[in-house]
């Protein structure tokens, strides 16, 4: 084992996929706060109880109160090691993470969360030196997910990695292609797939459109009413809208100050049956996994806003999706699927997705991001846990295969 003291980290933080499966379960996180804060009292400047309660504020509610906390964390420590038990022989990982909330990076807790691997969560931070010594490691992986707040970092790491005596996955200038404008410059000529033209545009260019249609027209021939409108780096719909014409937009600007937009053509995807179905599909190394399947009447879809925990018939085609992955719906799309992640060349990524009524896949976003657990009730979801076990083990054992043992790394 590395000798810990003449290492620069502090134990790590409560695992954030510990902290989502509490709040999941129902469990009410204000004691655990108010024992954080007693914490607090005999040692204020402690950095992982000033990440735990990061953690705890935003899933609590209050971001902006669990960002300063972190922000405090960060002025102690930007390095931090796993919490859980790990053996001799444990392979250690460095995941490169950006600050900011807990939708910024790879939630890499859920992979590898109580395997015989010793985390090491470096915040990279422009213009702060690395800590020293570092800590041996076997590998690394960026885990900083696609948004303006983060290309700063992305630099950084860049740099950083650029002789860096360990193998590095999922690259920094890989990850901001995931945009989802040039994401479709992409995948645009992909036989067999089909991504809505994206355009980022200014406040004063929407604000534009709702003078009429002249300006649609020079943005180009697809961008007609309706629109599907979202703020730049907003995740989880949050202010995602359709704009059935320029009439709505006043009104949908009028509740955001947000400053840049994406704009993309509302797709029709809905099934025969009158419902939208979307998939969240990740990939281990160039190979697709299941993560879930959402079955909603409103083309806006969430997998625990959909009511697959109060309809049998749901999950029953959720189970069919996930464990006839392989022979079903990951060979129908087998072509466009293997052209995605090699236009990418990320080692971990995940899309959600549809599929169009011509039978196309329809592609929604791209992101290293994106959640994959495996926190539902087995009972309701018997099939989830062995499909999401699959994923993770292939994950350790993609970082396993990759890893150059012993490595020093300054």
């Amino acid at each position: 084992m590395v000798n810990q003291t003449k290492i620069a980290y502090h134990p790590a933080p409560i695992c954030i996929s510990d902290l989502f499966k509490a709040v999941f379960d129902g469990k009410n996180l204000k004691p655990l706060r108010e024992s954080m804060i007693s914490r607090l009292q005999s040692n204020p400047d402690d950095p992982a109880v000033l990440m735990n309660l990061c953690a705890i504020d935003q899933l609590l509610g209050s971001p902006v109160s669990g960002l300063q906390f972190q922000q405090q964390a960060l002025a102690h420590s930007r390095l931090y090691q796993s919490y859980w038990p790990a053996s001799s022989q444990a392979l250690r990982v460095v995941a490169f993470m950006a600050p900011g909330n807990i939708g910024t990076n790879t939630p890499i807790g859920f992979l590898l969360n109580c395997r015989d691997v010793v985390l090491y969560s470096l915040y990279v931070v422009p213009g702060k030196p690395l800590p020293d010594p570092f800590p041996e490691h076997d590998i690394a992986i960026v885990t900083m997910c696609e948004e303006d707040a983060n290309r700063p970092a992305l630099r950084e790491t860049e740099r950083l990695i650029a002789n860096w005596p360990c193998p590095v996955l999922n690259r920094p200038d890989r990850i901001p292609p995931l945009a989802r404008n040039i994401m479709y410059s992409h995948l645009r000529e992909i036989p067999g797939l089909f991504m809505s033209p994206t355009i980022r545009v200014s406040r004063s260019t929407f604000e534009d459109i709702t003078k009429g249609t002249a300006l649609i027209d020079r943005l180009g021939p697809e961008f007609t009413f309706p629109l599907i409108a979202r703020p730049v780096d907003s995740h989880a719909g949050k202010n995602l809208v359709k704009l059935d014409g320029p009439q709505g937009v006043a009104s949908y600007l009028a509740g955001t100050e947000v400053a840049e937009f994406f704009l993309s053509p509302f797709v029709e995807y809905r099934s025969s049956d009158g419902m939208y179905r979307k998939f969240r599909i990740v990939w281990v190394d160039g190979r697709p996994y299941p993560c879930h399947m959402a079955i909603a009447e409103d083309w806006k879809v969430w997998y625990y806003s959909a009511g697959m925990e109060t309809i049998m018939a749901k999950r029953n085609e959720e189970e069919i999706f996930m464990t006839t992955f392989d022979d079903g719906f990951g060979r129908r799309h087998a072509g466009a699927l293997s052209a995605i992640v090699k236009t990418f060349g990320l080692e971990y990524m995940g899309i959600d997705c549809a599929e169009m009524p011509d039978g196309r896949l329809l592609v929604f976003e791209g992101e290293v991001a994106m959640v994959a657990h495996n926190m539902d009730s087995p009972a309701l979801y018997p099939y989830k846990g062995p499909q999401m076990q699959k994923l993770f083990s292939s994950f350790e054992e993609m970082l396993r295969r990759k890893a150059v043992p012993r490595a020093i790394c300054v």
